[in-house]
C-alpha cells in the first residue's frame, strides 16, 4: 500500500510529538532540584540576550499566555533569579533581568542537563544532527511565520 501525504505528515508530528515529550521528561529530569523546564528557558533567553525584557516579550518569545509568564517570573523573582522593575516611563509596564543568583542557577541547570542533550547528539552523531538543524529551523520559522497568537 502506497504511503500518502497524510501518512507521511502523520508520522512526521508523531515522532516530533513524542521526542519532544521525551526529550522534555529527561532534560528535566536531569534539572538541578526545583528548577522547572520553563525556569531554565526564561534564565537561558535572558542569559543569552543581555538585556532586560517585558513580561509580554518572554510571552511571545516562548508562545505562552501572560499569565502562564507572570507565574513562571513570579517563581522565578521568589527565588531570586530575576530582578523585576518597573518602566521608569510607563508605570503599567515592567522589566525583566537575570539576577546574578539567576545566571550562577542556569549555568549549573546547564551543567546538569549537558550530558543528556550530549549523549543525544553522539548517539545520532554530529553529522546526522548538524544535517537535521536546518530542516528543523525551517519548520520552527514557518510556525512562527503562520503564529495565530503573533
Amino acid at each position: 500500500m502506497a504511503e500518502t501525504p497524510e501518512d507521511l505528515a502523520n508520522a512526521l508530528f508523531s515522532e516530533l510529538f513524542m521526542a519532544d515529550q521525551l526529550a522534555r521528561a529527561h532534560v528535566s529530569k536531569a534539572l538541578p532540584k526545583g528548577m522547572e523546564l520553563s525556569h531554565f528557558g526564561v534564565l537561558n533567553h535572558l542569559a543569552r540576550v543581555s538585556d532586560e525584557r517585558t513580561p509580554a516579550q518572554l510571552a511571545r518569545t516562548f508562545h505562552v499566555t501572560r499569565g502562564a509568564m507572570t507565574n513562571t517570573l513570579a517563581k522565578l523573582e521568589w527565588a531570586g533569579h530575576v530582578h523585576i522593575r518597573p518602566d521608569w516611563d510607563d508605570a503599567r509596564r515592567k522589566f525583566v533581568a537575570i539576577s546574578p543568583a539567576g545566571r550562577r542557577a542556569r549555568d549549573a541547570a546547564l551543567q546538569s542537563i549537558t550530558p543528556v542533550i550530549r549523549g543525544v547528539v553522539a548517539d545520532l552523531g554530529p553529522d546526522r544532527v548538524r544535517e537535521m538543524l536546518p530542516v528543523l529551523r525551517e519548520m520552527r520559522l514557518r510556525f512562527e511565520r503562520d503564529d495565530p497568537a503573533a
